[in-house]
């Protein structure tokens, strides 16, 4: 894949960068050399390799999926204006 002058200006836009004119050609280069890279990568066969999380063998932390309330229904609506049962009151907006 190649990167043209027209892409450029595109990508810069999107991203909010200025390039001025004099830079486009330099840009167009860079992208090219990044975006020829990731082609390289795509070529190497990772079949066998198996996916890691870390560069270094370590489990992930887990914590139970456990549903709870969170034991502070009291803070939540402690500055409310009207509560009951731990719920907000608000006023009927709707007849």
């Amino acid at each position: 894949m190649s990167v043209d002058t027209a892409t450029v200006r595109r990508v810069a836009r999107l991203a909010r960068i200025a390039v001025s004119e004099d830079d486009v050609a330099t840009m167009q280069g860079e992208l090219n050399a990044i975006l020829g890279f990731v082609e390289q990568l795509g070529e190497v066969d990772v079949s066998g390799v198996e996916p890691m999380t870390s560069v270094t063998p370590m489990e992930m932390k887990k914590r139970d999926d456990a549903v709870t309330d969170g034991h502070k229904a009291e803070d939540i609506v402690a500055n409310a204006p009207a509560t009951q049962e731990h719920f907000f009151m608000v006023p009927k907006v709707v007849e």
